[in-house]
């Protein structure tokens, strides 16, 4: 689960310290990842009406259940932190995904309701692979920008020149910079490109493969792997992150930090009775 940064070397007591041991415990965490897929599938079973009418009061209660178990993590995670639950962004991501399970679905809010799916995308917050997944989508951004910025570039010159070259006679495909744009992200999808716009333009004119081959070849082969490459970059470094901030290093950093707050604390007990023995040697 997630901990706010700031809380990761706190040293809990009373009730409290038992809350943590237990939303902190494997089981637990276990537990709410089952309470989140079944929930899932409960949720797309109520989009079928046959489904609904034969077990609709099942389901509902399932629905019910599972809010209030959701509710319960939530509150407990809330105690444990105090307003320091909402420093993490993943305890944030998921209070948002339950509160809005609490906003009345009525009138124009009942688009709401179909939301509640969003409840398994908690999942990514509790396992830590899938954490990692969205760390390097995010850590990729920059990256991603840079080359839609080149991709934009590329479909606009593109644009220009197919709307001066075909859009006389192929007003439809090619007869304004908006239409060409469209046209050449289906080109570069490879989504009917053949048959339904080079061959039809071929026809009238027939040197045209020589623009739209080396289109084809830069947005969907070359700038795109970009994207591929950008991503799986961003994978492996947060693999070497999970490396070194996890495994046996990470254990054996605890163990020591535990070491030296034990001698710690016997230095301090050395010093006080040290400062005893001075004060009762002077009185």
């Amino acid at each position: 689960m997630a901990r706010p940064k700031n809380l990761k070397d706190e040293h809990f007591s009373g009730v409290r310290s038992q809350v943590v041991s237990f939303v902190e415990n494997k089981r637990f965490t276990n537990f709410i990842m089952f309470v989140i897929i079944i929930n899932a599938i409960t949720l797309g079973m109520e989009t079928n009406n046959d489904t609904m009418a034969r077990h609709g009061e099942l389901l509902n209660l399932i629905d019910r259940c599972a809010v209030f178990i959701f509710t319960i993590e939530i509150l407990l995670k809330l105690y444990m932190y105090r307003l320091s639950f909402f420093r993490a962004g993943w305890n944030v991501f998921d209070f948002i995904v339950i509160a809005i399970t609490f906003i009345p679905a009525v009138g124009p809010l009942s688009i709401l309701r179909s939301l509640r799916v969003l409840r398994i995308l908690r999942l990514i917050s509790i396992i830590p692979q899938m954490r990692r997944v969205i760390a390097a989508l995010l850590h990729s951004i920059p990256g991603m920008a840079s080359i839609i910025a080149v991709l934009l570039i590329i479909f606009y010159v593109a644009s220009v020149l197919v709307t001066t070259l075909f859009g006389a006679e192929f007003e439809v495909l090619f007869g304004s910079i908006g239409a060409s744009m469209y046209t050449l992200f289906q080109i570069m999808t490879l989504e009917g490109w053949s048959e339904e716009v080079v061959r039809p333009v071929m026809k009238v004119y027939p040197q045209s493969w020589v623009f739209f081959i080396p289109f084809i070849i830069i947005t969907s082969f070359a700038v795109l792997n970009l994207f591929i490459g950008i991503i799986v970059d961003a994978m492996n470094t947060m693999h070497e992150m999970g490396r070194v901030y996890s495994g046996p290093d990470r254990r054996q950093n605890r163990d020591d930090i535990k070491a030296i707050r034990a001698e710690m604390a016997e230095l301090k007990q050395l010093i006080i009775e040290n400062r005893t023995n001075s004060q009762n040697n002077k009185t």
